[in-house]
């Protein structure tokens, strides 16, 4: 099984790195994908893989930075001819995202346009993604793999739900967290895998830094606290990933990011500072995320 970085940034459309995405390839070249968040689809392509070769899609939550590439994955997929419909797993609402999206939706001008040519009419499933709004548990399974998913601590589930993922398949575990707070459901997910993806959006300082100030949601993960949930599940290595931007040294990045961060602090040598605050808890392998980084497992 090999794991694919397509994208280790947050919510910011950042210079250095795409949005969510985590490509898992099984052995027998089944492809799933997780999250699908702002220049996934591209790094797909830079990383040799068609979009029309992925089978299924597991949205961890429906926040832009994990779901705005979709609509252009499904549409690649359809004009690289795939022959079946994408199914994609996801939380309440992904019926109502998919549906207003293509046919009648807002890629409509572009659905007809398309649609006129007979070799587009020949594969029309491809642009009609089957949908599955998952509850805690199973999510998915089938003859190679099994998805089960929780309710995890990222923003109040009324408002939208937000999933964390245990994914089985080849006799091995790899767990995602989405974003998230530390959380029991997590914990639990995570249980003995031998990789897990986990999210450390800030450093230590800057989420006391939006929480004191109240500016955006401070739920996630420090890094810690990482450390701290990763050897209370017993993870074999881990993966931090979906960094907030912290390190960017781009000028109109720390222009933006003002009212966001203490601006100051911003740079580089906060990723050494988040590995060393993850090794305060946690001894096992570790390796911070990158866009592209293949990880065998």
């Amino acid at each position: 099984m090999r794991i694919t970085m397509l994208g280790t940034g947050a919510a910011f459309v950042d210079p250095d790195r795409a949005q969510s995405g985590i490509l898992v390839t099984l052995d027998n070249g089944r492809n799933y994908l997780f999250d699908c968040g702002a220049g996934i689809t591209r790094n797909m392509v830079r990383a040799n893989v068609s979009p029309a070769d992925v089978s299924t899609v597991f949205l961890t939550h429906l926040h832009h930075d994990h779901i705005c590439d979709f609509p252009l994955f499904v549409i690649t997929g359809w004009m690289w001819d795939r022959e079946d419909s994408p199914l994609v797993i996801g939380p309440k609402g992904t019926k109502h995202f998919v549906t207003n999206l293509f046919e009648g939706g807002a890629f409509k001008a572009d659905f007809d346009a398309r649609s006129s040519y007979p070799r587009r009419q020949k594969n029309i499933s491809a642009i009609r993604p089957k949908v599955i709004e998952a509850s805690p548990g199973v999510a998915y399974e089938d003859e190679h793999v099994r998805m089960i998913c929780d309710w995890v601590e990222h923003i109040p589930r009324e408002v939208s739900e937000c999933f964390g993922v245990r994914f089985e398949a080849e006799g091995k575990v790899i767990a995602f967290s989405g974003d998230t707070s530390p959380c029991e459901s997590m914990v639990r997910l995570a249980k003995d895998a031998d990789l897990l993806i986990h999210e450390c959006t800030f450093p230590e300082s800057f989420i006391e830094h939006r929480r004191r100030t109240g500016v955006g949601t401070f739920a996630h993960t420090s890094p810690t606290e990482l450390g701290q949930l990763a050897t209370r599940a017993g993870v074999k290595r881990l993966l931090p990933t979906h960094f907030g931007h912290f390190d960017s040294t781009h000028a109109l990045i720390k222009r933006v990011a003002t009212h966001h961060f203490p601006v100051e602090q911003m740079g580089p040598h906060l990723m050494d500072e988040m590995v060393r605050d993850i090794r305060k808890h946690y001894s096992g392998p570790l390796q911070l995320a990158a866009d592209l980084l293949r990880v065998d497992v």
